[in-house]
């Protein structure tokens, strides 16, 4: 098969276009001939050397794929060679072939192109997990999404306005708000030109948001726990400032707050199968109806990995980044 591999860390040059014997199914796995793959902010640490894949996951980036089932594993059921689907991985995306638990599988349906379809599980999976089953977004409430024109705010926003919210976004860039507009977006802040806090408080009558959804990290927590609402609940699944924050116990205290951390690819196979169960019963009929789609910005071929990595390093994307074996 082909394949994308990083034997050293580094920058887009560590990314080595190669190949390697097939992969093969365990029990409880299939083997996805994939039509694309996924690049998430993960592959990029991992390439650098900061985010390691966790211990007996594909060596190889990439943690989300579509495709076609070519071969089953032992003890697999539900499932067929041929069946069209999309999945989330704990790496190994980066090939022509891939293995996944058959519980990450997700059927892509006829309406929706099997190649975008792998913009899917990764940002899917992350948003479900996060904002609705950890933070408990409910309808009627407001949810703030930083970086909304990213792959993960894409599919954040059309959740939110699918289940009856408000969705508040900042971004960079006009074309990047209009974006976010046209997805169902309502409160528009560019954070380049003013401060997200202030805004919100003044497009909230100083009421604040109920949710937030947050990659940014220790840069943004002290506004964001005053863009809370009281009972207001923050989400980090990133810290791409890479800094520190003050904590203000007290605030947290007088307005009952509470602050998650989370990754998703360090979870155990049965907490993801749990999740992506979750998915397809409840956000999966959004997907299959057409109500939530994936948002592509540009496909390359696996072997120009290089230059997607560059793409999503210069944060002028909007939506998904694919590869093409």
């Amino acid at each position: 098969m082909h394949a994308i591999t990083v034997p050293s860390p580094g920058g887009v040059d560590a990314l080595v276009y190669t190949r390697l014997p097939d992969v093969v199914a365990g029990t409880g796995e299939v083997v996805i001939e994939v039509a694309a793959a996924g690049v998430n902010r993960a592959d990029i640490g991992q390439r650098e050397g900061n985010y390691p894949p966790p211990e007996g996951a594909s060596p190889l980036p990439g943690m989300e794929v579509s495709g076609t089932i070519r071969s089953l594993g032992h003890g697999v059921s539900g499932w067929a060679v041929g069946d069209r689907v999309c999945a989330l991985l704990p790496g190994g995306g980066y090939a022509s072939l891939a293995v996944a638990a058959a519980g990450q599988l997700l059927p892509v349906p006829d309406s929706l192109d099997l190649v975008d379809a792998a913009g899917l599980p990764e940002a899917i999976a992350t948003v479900w997990s996060n904002v609705f089953l950890t933070a408990g977004l409910r309808s009627g409430e407001t949810l703030l999404v930083h970086g909304g024109s990213s792959g993960i705010g894409t599919i954040a926003i059309q959740l939110a306005r699918a289940f009856g919210c408000l969705v508040a976004v900042t971004a960079g860039s006009p074309a990047k708000l209009a974006a976010c507009e046209r997805l169902g977006a309502e409160i528009l802040i560019d954070y380049r030109k003013t401060d997200f806090a202030e805004e919100l408080s003044a497009a909230t009558g100083g009421a604040g948001v109920d949710v937030i959804l947050d990659s940014i990290g220790g840069g943004y927590l002290d506004r964001n726990l005053r863009s809370l609402a009281p009972h207001g609940r923050l989400v980090n699944i990133a810290n791409l400032s890479g800094e520190g924050g003050d904590l203000d116990f007290g605030l947290m205290m007088r307005r009952w707050l509470s602050i998650h951390g989370s990754t998703l690819r360090a979870r155990s196979v049965e907490e993801k199968d749990e999740i992506l169960a979750s998915v397809r019963e409840n956000v999966w009929p959004l997907v299959e109806n057409g109500q939530i789609v994936p948002v592509i910005d540009s496909r390359f071929a696996l072997a120009d990995a290089g230059s997607a990595h560059e793409r999503m390093e210069s944060s002028g994307h909007i939506g998904k980044l694919l590869l093409l074996p």
